[in-house]
């Protein structure tokens, strides 16, 4: 299966599990497994949450790799750069990134996906590390905007 395959069918399978799931934490956890299931070249994958309290910094939500930041500032690295343009980051070499965290020494090249609610405000960032580097492109970008649009932007707890 190409990369596109792939990605139609763990649209699928995240459909599937989360349909009529309304917990945000549910939906961010099923999708953080599945996931690096499909794309084993991701050896991080899970998502930071806006802060309620501290509106301007990320922490770590649901998750699965190796331990990842706790919290991350709006501005911050790649993370913080997405979630401060609300636009997705597309990183070939995290180490020619600006400001990068190096929360894992293995990572190679990232991708970080802002997710916005219903309402259309930023809620959180999927972010996904590779050991490889150039491992994302624009059809991650593509499938991953999509996932995430159909996971957080649902009513009455359908996808």
């Amino acid at each position: 299966m190409n990369k596109e395959q792939i990605y139609l069918n763990v649209a699928e399978q995240i459909k599937a599990v989360t349909e009529g799931e309304t917990n945000i934490i549910a939906r961010m956890a099923t999708i953080s497994c599945l996931l690096p299931a499909a794309f084993p070249d991701f050896f991080w994958t899970g998502f930071y949450i806006v802060d309620e309290e501290k509106p301007d910094e990320l922490v770590i939500g649901p998750y699965q790799g190796s331990l990842g930041c706790l919290r991350i500032a709006f501005g911050r690295g790649v993370c913080g750069t997405a979630a401060t343009t609300r636009q997705t980051q597309l990183v070939d070499n995290v180490h020619d990134f600006p400001g990068h965290i190096a929360c894992d020494s293995r990572s190679q090249s990232e991708i970080v996906v802002p997710v916005f609610n219903q309402a259309g405000n930023l809620m959180a960032l999927l972010d996904i590390d590779s050991e490889k580097p150039a491992n994302f492109d624009e059809v991650d970008k593509r499938y991953l905007e999509q996932i995430t649009d159909a996971a957080f932007r649902f009513k009455s707890g359908c996808l």
